[in-house]
């Protein structure tokens, strides 16, 4: 797979330096997700390389990828809050790169689907407010892959 382009335009020194400082791996949503599934008994892979979009969690042995979505930049409600985004400081940068974050999103799980993967996307909000919810549509989808496999 091609390594994207990190920039999709100028962004401002002050945007850079915040950006910059958003973290890829153990936010503190991924983290919460994580410690409820081991505290369950359920073991994982984390930031799993091996298939595409590199999935936050990976349960190998089911095939399940899970993404943990920030809802900013993986483009939460995107077709209400596009226009608030075009308006604001720098808004044809940011609606691109939102844009090409949902495109991408879209294409690792038609790829993932052709690798018989399942991809499972949480936004941060939804961990950080029903994570027994997050936690059951994991336990179904694990019951699901081991009903189909056998």
């Amino acid at each position: 797979m091609k390594k994207e382009p990190r920039f999709h335009g100028k962004v401002s020194e002050r945007s850079h330096k915040n950006m910059s400082h958003i973290r890829g791996k153990d936010t503190s949503i991924e983290v919460k997700l994580r410690k409820a599934l081991f505290a369950k008994g359920y073991r994982f892979r984390k930031n799993y390389k091996a298939v595409p979009g590199t999935p936050d969690i990976a349960f190998t042995k089911y095939r399940i990828a899970i993404f943990c979505d920030g809802e900013f930049f993986h483009g939460k409600d995107w077709d209400i809050k596009r226009q608030k985004v075009l308006q604001g400081t720098n808004g044809g940068y940011w609606v691109s790169k939102i844009e090409r974050n949902i495109e991408r999103d879209n294409e690792i799980d038609k790829e993932l689907k052709v690798m018989d993967w399942t991809a499972i996307h949480f936004w941060g909000k939804d961990i950080q407010k029903n994570l027994d919810e997050c936690i059951h549509v994991i336990e179904e989808t694990i019951q699901d892959v081991k009903m189909r496999d056998e």
